[in-house]
């Protein structure tokens, strides 16, 4: 323990040992919320001094107490000599005789004494109170009600009446009075009985505010493009893993959701701007991400780095980027230093997390009858037999322990239809709930010449998974300095690490996932003799080896500006980013266990049982870009604001990557390819790298802010065309109009009425393929169907034709929007509507005869179109003390492709016309209550999907009259009774964001959703019995299937007659009921309380006695509640993803927080 001395100037910069500041502000915001004492198991104090100088009193009670003590040199300079003797007495006994009649006060809390000065007592101010009134008007005038005045740093305040006027009573003399009111300047005045009319200015700083746009920056009434934005504060204490997570419903036309295989802690969403641009076939269509000016991952990024988001969505907005952005651009500005003192905000976040939209398995007996009602209708005998079904039973009520028996030989243990257990096993594998944390520290200050800003932050986020431990790290360091070299040069750095770590056990994939949705309740965890069971699968999460993946990136930024004149900046840039990925996966035997405990190997993944092996990968990325360009801002004649802007660019990416794994590990407790014995295979090697080069310039144009022109243009080349494709122009024209600036306009509550459009011209360089003018020789290692010497011999093919036609995607777009400032700015309004073409898209490949022997190129046939609109609203406003506010967001996109070489009109591929999403299908008619309707049916119309139909099966309409269903030839014009019943496209997405506060208290509640979406699910997730025994799988929800009377659950007494039931009867071995149909087209639109937070900001006069600005503590929900008529099996935000079968992914987590917000 140690006396801390602190010394004036003790903390005065970067230089400071912050970890003391931490831990020194901590234990006063204790001290500032109530009172504190010694810990009970304090040392016993022995101690005997005469006339001693009071330091070496309070080192030798630090001595014996080992308590730290906190205080100031100077001030002990003031104290008083100390005569003390005590023995074996408490530690405050010795402090209260050590400070007997200094001039100090002393506070104890967590193993620490601060010493500060004994306050004076105040004098008694001999002048009384005085009751303040007056007047609030607006520019012009007008009264303004609901107007907040206080008195400074306090809560005691009023608010205005209709007519504007006030009276604050109780106001000291000498006391400043503040007035505020949403959408205008605040202003201060000296208190006085009678203030008549105060006259307050209206806030242009909205419509003043400035966005970041391609290379610089504009005022946001100036914007003639599609561009939205957000700062900080929207992704505030969101309690979520990273950036596209706290984006997701935020910005209209930014569009995020679920990817892959759910919630896994690696997985992020999946995200465009407006829709696709393309078919997939050989092309992507993602936005571009700018961090600060250089292309990065933003889900790598801590939220608390983050100062604001800008979306560029139209071709005007993202022209100036080129061939890297015909799709929009997501520019990411990152926060920086701030002139002024030294400033440190530390926030933490505590996450207990659960998941949500698991279904519910059958209990282990209505399982059981439920599968031998299926076999029946398939004609075959029951499952499980009545020895089995009355075991279920004792053990569910207690009567027996066991969960299973011997078989008939009595070495292994019987599993499936002859074990007894009751196992939910989403309830086995998942957590109730699982634990994280996030925290973050960063410093800012500097001096006019010089601004700097750091920042760190650690997040650990355990997983769901009950046995696979796994488990998701990212540590964040960044770093920015600006300086002024002089009075013209300017230069910054920035410098970021990134580290990310995930963990989870290797058996755990998509195949583990698609075993918990078809694992029977009837199966135990553990069997009798308290191993783990072979069929549960969880010694092989536990024990069958690690996957193990780690990231890291380093950003390096630098930036010199010079001024040579004012209004004119020279701008050149370097940035280089480095990405090392490295992952590692070991599969190591795991054991089941036989009746007598003797071990048998089981299958890990995709492996045999027993095997052990072990891969890595690596892969390098280095990524270098550089900027040069300059703008220049003048005027003619006063109103006529011209700036100017050219430059150029380049990139450079290169990555290379080497792969090797072996098999037959010396020993599982040291899993490397060093002690792996066999089957060596270098996987992958290899070297690749693209370039772009650009030269760019735009025009901006505005008439007193009335009149409004952009011009954009950039001459693009890319490295992935043949010389004669390679460099291609792409031009963008947008204006505006701001009604509102008119010399006519006469509406005082508009201050905002622009028009504007845009229209521009794009070219996609991301292809799947970096060279597809290179003929490339497949070749195999070890793959060949023959042995030469023993060993299967390497293997090459015929490379593929290239070819020399492909070229650039040629992307066009029109915007028009509207925006509108209306009641003095506390209502905002930003309508767009828009129309996307993407021309010559990298479509199929031409159908050749087989004797050409080798592979077709894709070739540039095939075009698509995006249209749709985006409505933003925003409102704030305040009463009194009470502010709150409102924002809501509407977007809607639909793409159709309109040129396609399909030229026999296959539904089941692209075709002229089809729009993306959509699903064809049959019409249902309904079940069949009785034998006899079902025969009426059958006796008009034949099903060609099945046979034996009988009561409980579907009906489904003949739409065509021919006498039959089917599909036709499923070509256009002759689709037999299919057609297109749906889409599966999200539609109308939207949000509302609600914030209030009132004295210190904040609010939040954040919705999100889709108002429309139709999903045709497939598989045993949602068919139950579906796809044979092994397969099907048995959830509650399927238990509203059709039964009659001589259904084998009614007659056992297990369910009742259920006639107008949801599904139809029950099958393992036929689909014929579960057809592409009307009947279950699901309705996945929904709405999700996506973010509810509650926070409190402690009184300034407490917190500033403890040295701290702002001390924030909240509580934070995420994914609290949905709303939706889908099927309850599925969660509206995962369906139809990359699983097995639809739901087969990990579950989406519901998380509840705290935290703390601290500015010093």
């Amino acid at each position: 323990m140690k006396i801390y001395n602190l010394k004036p100037g003790w903390f005065t910069g970067p230089g400071s040992n912050v970890l003391l500041v931490l831990k020194l502000t901590f234990v006063l915001m204790l001290f500032a919320l109530g009172p504190v004492s010694a810990g009970r198991n304090a040392q016993k104090i022995t101690l005997s001094e005469n006339n001693a100088p009071l330091e070496k009193v309070l080192k030798e009670i630090r001595k014996q107490s080992g308590y730290d003590f906190f205080y100031n040199e100077a001030l002990l300079q003031q104290a008083k000599r100390v005569s003390i003797h005590v023995r074996n007495a408490s530690l405050e006994e010795a402090l209260a005789q050590s400070f007997a009649g200094q001039p100090f006060v002393y506070t104890v809390a967590l193993n620490t004494v601060v010493i500060n000065e004994a306050k004076k007592p105040e004098s008694v101010k001999a002048t009384p109170p005085i009751d303040v009134k007056g007047k609030v008007v607006d520019e012009s005038g007008s009264p303004l009600p609901g107007a907040t005045i206080l008195v400074k740093g306090t809560q005691n305040g009023a608010s205005t009446d209709a007519q504007g006027i006030f009276v604050l009573a109780n106001v000291p003399d000498n006391a400043v009075l503040e007035i505020s009111f949403v959408g205008y300047l605040n202003k201060e005045v000296k208190a006085a009985t009678d203030l008549g009319t105060i006259r307050l200015e209206l806030n242009a700083s909205k419509l003043e505010e400035v966005v970041v746009v391609g290379y610089g920056t504009q005022k946001k009434a100036n914007l003639t493009g599609s561009v939205s934005t957000i700062d900080a504060k929207t992704l505030d204490s969101r309690p979520v893993q990273n950036v596209g997570q706290a984006l997701q419903g935020l910005i209209p036309g930014l569009n995020l959701q679920t990817g892959g295989l759910g919630g896994e802690l690696n997985q992020n969403l999946n995200f465009n701007i407006r829709g696709a641009g393309t078919i997939g076939a050989g092309s992507n269509s993602g936005p571009l991400v700018l961090i600060d000016g250089m292309e990065g991952n933003m889900n790598t990024i801590s939220p608390q780095d983050i100062e604001s988001v800008t979306v560029l969505k139209d071709a005007a907005a993202a022209s100036i980027y080129g061939s890297r952005a015909p799709f929009g651009v997501i520019l990411i500005t990152t926060k920086k230093g701030k002139a002024g003192k030294t400033s440190v905000s530390y926030t933490n976040n505590f996450r207990s997390t659960s998941p949500i939209g698991l279904p519910t398995m059958m209990d282990s007996h209505t399982f059981a009858q439920y599968w031998n009602e299926a076999a029946a209708n398939d004609g075959e005998g029951p499952k499980f037999s009545q020895e089995v079904l009355d075991r279920i039973v004792q053990y569910q009520q207690g009567e027996i322990d066991y969960t299973t028996v011997a078989n008939a030989n009595g070495d292994r243990w019987q599993y499936y239809t002859g074990s007894n257990a009751n196992t939910d096993w989403f309830k086995e594998q998942y957590k109730k709930s699982a634990f994280s944390q996030d925290h973050s520290l960063s410093i800012n200050g500097g001096t006019e010449n010089t601004q700097f800003f750091a920042s760190g932050s650690f997040l650990d986020q355990g997983g769901l998974s009950r046995y696979s431990g796994d488990e998701f790290k990212r540590y964040n360091i960044s770093g920015k300095i600006s300086t002024k070299l002089s009075q013209r040069a300017k230069f910054d750095y920035t410098t970021r690490y990134i580290r990310e770590d995930y963990t989870r056990a290797s058996h755990q994939d998509g195949l583990f996932y698609h075993n918990i949705a078809r694992r029977w309740p009837t199966v135990p965890a553990k069997d009798p003799n308290g191993f783990y069971s072979d069929p549960s699968e969880i010694a092989q999460l536990v024990s069958g080896g690690r996957y193990n993946d780690q990231t890291d990136f380093l950003y390096q930024q630098g930036q010199l500006t010079l001024t040579p004149l004012k209004g004119w900046n020279i701008i050149a840039n370097g940035n280089y980013r480095v990405t090392n990925t490295n992952s590692h996966n070991d599969f190591l035997p795991a054991y089941s266990y036989d009746v007598a405990g003797n071990p048998f190997p089981v299958a890990v993944g995709s492996n045999s049982a027993g095997l052990s092996s072990v891969s890595e990968y690596v892969r390098k990325d280095n990524f270098f870009t550089t900027n040069i360009f300059s703008d220049y801002v003048f005027a003619i004649k006063e109103n006529h604001q011209f700036k100017v802007m050219a430059g150029f660019n380049s990139e450079l990416m290169k990555y290379r990557t080497l792969s090797g794994s072996r098999t037959g590990l010396i020993t599982p407790t040291l899993p490397t390819i060093s002690t792996a014995t066999n089957d060596s295979r270098a996987n992958e090697g290899q070297y690749q790298h693209w370039a772009t080069a650009g030269f760019f310039g735009r025009l901006n144009y505005n008439y007193k802010e009335r009149y409004l022109l952009e011009i954009n243009a950039r001459y693009d080349g890319t490295s992935r065309y043949t010389r004669d494709k390679r460099w291609n122009l792409f031009p963008s024209i947008s204006a505006g109009w701001n009604v509102a600036n008119e010399s006519f306009w006469a509406v005082n509550a508009v201050k905002l009425f622009k028009i504007r459009g845009s229209y521009g011209e794009l070219g996609n360089q991301n292809t799947s393929n970096w060279y597809p003018f290179y003929a490339k020789m497949p070749i195999g290692v070890n793959n060949g169907t023959w042995l030469i010497n023993g060993e299967r011999p390497n293997t090459a093919s015929a490379p593929g034709l290239v070819s020399s036609l492909l070229t650039w995607e040629r992307v066009t777009s029109w915007n028009v929007g509207l925006d509108l400032g209306l009641l003095d700015n506390r209502l905002f309004i930003n309508a767009d509507y828009f129309k996307r073409k993407t021309f010559d898209m990298v479509g199929p490949a031409p159908e050749l005869p087989v004797t050409l022997g080798t592979a077709v190129p894709q070739v540039n046939n095939a075009d698509m179109e995006s249209y749709g609109f985006e409505v933003e609203a925003k409102w704030q406003d305040k009463i009194g003390e009470f502010g709150y506010g409102v924002r809501a967001v509407l977007a809607d996109d639909q793409q159709r492709v309109t040129r396609y070489p399909n030229t026999t009109g296959n539904i089941s591929t692209w075709y002229d016309g089809r729009k993306v999403g959509e699903i064809w299908g049959y019409t249902t008619l309904g079940i069949a209550k009785t034998q006899e309707e079902m025969d009426a049916h059958i006796e008009k119309t034949k099903q060609n999907m099945g046979s034996r139909w009988s009561a409980g099966d579907i009906m489904y309409a003949d739409l065509d009259g021919d006498g039959k269903v089917d599909g036709g030839s499923a070509v256009l014009g002759n689709t037999g009774d299919q057609t297109v019943i749906g889409n599966s496209s999200p539609r109308f997405r939207y949000s509302l964001d609600l914030t209030a506060d009132w004295k210190g208290f904040d609010l939040r509640v954040f919705m999100q959703g889709v108002g429309k979406r139709d999903y045709m699910p497939n598989g045993p997730y949602f068919w139950g019995a579906s796809g044979g025994m092994w397969q099907s799988a048995g959830f509650n929800d399927h238990l509203d299937f059709f039964r009659d009377e001589t259904s084998g659950m009614v007659k056992s007494g297990i369910a009742g007659v259920n006639l107008d039931s949801y599904f139809p009867k029950p099958y393992f071995n036929t689909t014929k009921n579960q057809q592409t149909q009307t009947r279950y087209l699901q309705n996945a639109a929904y709405l999700r309380l996506k973010n509810l937070q509650l926070g409190y900001s402690l009184p300034q006069n407490l917190t500033a006695k403890a040295g701290i600005s702002r001390v924030r503590v909240y509580i934070s929900g995420e994914n609290l509640m949905t709303i939706t008529k889908l099927i309850g099996v599925f969660d509206p935000e995962t369906v139809a993803l990359s699983g097995w079968n639809d739901g087969k992914t990990y579950p989406l987590a519901k998380v509840y927080s705290c935290g703390v917000n601290i500015n010093f």
